[in-house]
């Protein structure tokens, strides 16, 4: 008697909790237009060493390089995103040109493209709504209007 009041129990309270479960979020589609290379930063490296520091003898000579980063257009349906890669030390290029199914999850991009083993992390820079034949035609109608 008390084993099936637990199990009912049990089950009482874990059907809910299970029917309010997150769902991942949908894959939306959208195609590769370009890839860029942006000034993301600078590295610094130094010729100072403790012993040169200590002694004296270094001359503090400091040499700085710009820093690129990819930077891709994705385009879908209706807007138009420009994402970096997350990984910064082993960067993938992705294929010019090709489809890609990604979703956005809390603050990155989860994206696979054609030809690509496995999804990989994308910081999104910037959205823009997509401008085509919509916006055309509708620039127009208002240009007729007196």
């Amino acid at each position: 008697m008390r084993s099936t009041w637990l199990v009912c129990l049990i089950l009482g309270v874990s059907v809910p909790v299970l029917a309010h479960a997150k769902d991942a979020a949908p894959y939306q589609q959208g195609k590769l237009l370009q890839m860029n290379s942006v000034h993301c930063g600078t590295a610094q490296k130094s010729d100072t060493s403790a012993l040169g520091e200590i002694i004296g003898t270094d001359d503090r000579s400091t040499k700085t390089q710009d820093v690129l980063c990819q930077e891709y257009v994705l385009e879908t349906d209706s807007v138009v995103y420009h994402i970096r890669p997350r990984d910064d030390k082993h960067p993938m290029i992705l294929p010019i040109g090709s489809m890609a199914q990604f979703r956005i999850e809390k603050d990155k991009m989860i994206l696979h493209a054609e030809g690509m083993d496995k999804e990989r992390q994308y910081i999104v820079v910037s959205v823009m709504p997509r401008s085509g034949a919509d916006n055309a035609s509708s620039g127009e109608n208002l240009a007729s209007k007196p």
